[in-house]
């Protein structure tokens, strides 16, 4: 179920286009804000925070956070990261403070499970849903759901109503929402009249100008 992590931080001063001098000291702008707090500007440790997102992802993952100068410890959640998308590396995070003993809104990941015999005899899987968007408490937050799809026949699909949530969880989605389908593959076939020939007409440079200078 849901991992926990700890992770020191430092308040930041810096913004906006100062914040380039944190990519040089090995730091990455964060904002933390939630219910009872103001929002405070961070810089995380680069190292730290991939050291983190390798070991324990993004999802499901309560953060025990240390800023330095105060003296409890913060409770959060990874509530979005934002990533270059030219050099792929992560340029800023925002964390969420949390409360234990309140449910939190969440999304969920599928894990599909299974071999469905619908593929097996060359359909495809077709997938109209990717995760489930869920509640539960911070300490029941699940880092995937499994899709079993192992009774899913060709020509069949399955909905959200088909799926278990794990204890402690419950799925937000419309019990009738397609999750997934197996369908035959399409294959586009271009059609050519019985003894004909499909000719590609080169395009003639110049016919136009030749007729005006005529």
């Amino acid at each position: 179920m849901t991992d926990t992590t700890a992770i020191e931080v430092q308040p930041r001063d810096v913004i906006g286009k100062a914040n380039r001098r944190l990519k040089s000291a090995g730091q990455i702008p964060a904002v933390l804000y939630g219910t009872g707090r103001e929002a405070t500007a961070l810089a995380v440790d680069r190292h730290d925070f991939e050291y983190m997102m390798q070991h324990h992802g993004t999802g499901a993952t309560i953060v025990k956070m240390k800023i330095a100068g105060e003296s409890d410890q913060i409770d959060a959640i990874i509530k979005d990261v934002q990533v270059s998308p030219v050099k792929g590396h992560v340029i800023h995070i925002d964390f969420m403070t949390i409360r234990m003993d309140e449910v939190l809104q969440a999304a969920a990941p599928m894990n599909f499970v299974g071999d469905s015999p619908g593929v097996k005899e060359g359909g495809v899987l077709l997938h109209d849903l990717r995760e489930f968007s869920i509640e539960a408490l911070p300490k029941d937050l699940p880092e995937s759901i499994d899709v079993d799809i192992s009774q899913l026949e060709l020509g069949g699909s399955m909905s959200v109503a088909d799926v278990t949530a794990p204890a402690g969880v419950t799925i937000l989605d419309d019990p009738e929402t397609t999750i997934c389908s197996v369908t035959l593959p399409t294959i586009e076939e271009e059609v050519v009249a019985e003894g004909e020939e499909l000719i590609e007409e080169p395009e003639l440079i110049g016919e136009d100008d030749d007729k005006d200078a005529e």
